[in-house]
């Protein structure tokens, strides 16, 4: 269809190429030469006269072809008209949304208060359809069995991914690694890093939470789609490739689970004494066992082992 550019359609430029071989037709010559009905001949007859491109003699009616160079050139040059005023049109309100845009505010919100805030960590996880990502450190809010903790159970449960990137000094909070290893075993995926910067909860990539507090005053910024929520999962995104794997990595062989713990341990920065505590063994034994490891390891610290199992997969 070579006029379909012009608003010329199909039917309509059968029509025309049909009066093209005559001097003048009446209708139903256009019909029995286009193809069609006569009904169909007159819409199409009378679509072709509205563009210029037939004309029509009165007593007794009849219908010849506009030359075609004429009427064609007339088509595109409004054509180009109708393009122009469309590009000054896409000037004009892309002149008024910048202008409303820089009115608009920047979508923050900051709310304030230790049960609003819980409220708002819960409701945000409850509505999440993929994935929760976290950053996590201290200070804690809530020792023990929490309704954060309940939750992201069943969030887990239902089948909701949660990624969750730990500071070392969080897991060597009483009862933290316990939590931490119980979550594991829901399906969280963790990671340990020294020196998580913030705290954060990003839900299906789409909203954020930010907690503070100022002073004594726990407060939270609330993020909607934005370039600053852009940052913060780039943010979350390099911490988690940087980060060690907190636990052992299933289906990888070369540890028995009594070391896959112990280095799981040392990747969040326990001590002897506290992995000893935490896995029923005796100092003694630990520390055996971790100089065995950090031999095998070329690591000069147990923290250090940790990170280097973390890296060659042996632990996930």
């Amino acid at each position: 269809m070579l006029l379909g550019a012009f608003g010329v359609g199909e039917a309509e430029e059968r029509v025309y190429r049909a009066l093209l071989g005559t001097t003048e037709s009446t209708l139903t010559e256009v019909s029995e030469a286009a193809g069609c009905t006569a009904a169909q001949a007159g819409r199409s007859l009378r679509a072709l006269e509205g563009k210029g491109l037939v004309h029509r003699t009165p007593h007794p009616t009849r219908y010849r072809a506009a030359p075609p160079g004429l009427a064609i050139e007339v088509l595109a040059l409004d054509r180009h008209r109708q393009i122009e005023q469309a590009r000054l049109a896409a000037v004009e309100f892309t002149e008024l949304w910048s202008a409303g845009e820089r009115g608009r505010q920047v979508p923050v919100e900051v709310v304030q208060g230790h049960d609003v805030n819980t409220q708002r960590f819960l409701q945000a996880q409850r509505a999440a359809e993929r994935e929760v990502l976290t950053l996590d450190r201290p200070p804690h809010q809530e020792e023990g069995i929490t309704p954060q903790h309940v939750l992201q159970l069943e969030r887990m449960a239902q089948g909701v991914t949660y990624r969750t990137v730990y500071d070392r000094l969080s897991l060597s909070e009483p009862g933290q690694i316990e939590r931490a290893h119980e979550l594991a075993r829901g399906g969280e995926q963790a990671r340990v890093y020294d020196g998580v910067p913030m705290k954060l909860l990003i839900t299906d990539g789409s909203g954020a939470l930010v907690p503070f507090a100022v002073h004594g005053t726990r407060r939270s910024v609330v993020l909607d789609r934005s370039p600053l929520l852009d940052g913060l999962l780039t943010l979350f995104e390099l911490l988690w490739e940087c980060a060690a794997p907190l636990w052992p990595a299933r289906g990888v062989r070369g540890l028995d689970p009594t070391d896959e713990r112990l280095l799981g341990l040392a990747s969040a920065g326990h001590t002897d004494e506290s992995m000893a505590r935490t896995t029923g063994m005796s100092k003694r034994t630990v520390e055996r066992r971790m100089r065995v490891l950090m031999d095998s390891l070329d690591a000069r610290t147990r923290f250090q082992a940790g990170l280097q199992a973390g890296r060659r997969g042996l632990l996930g």
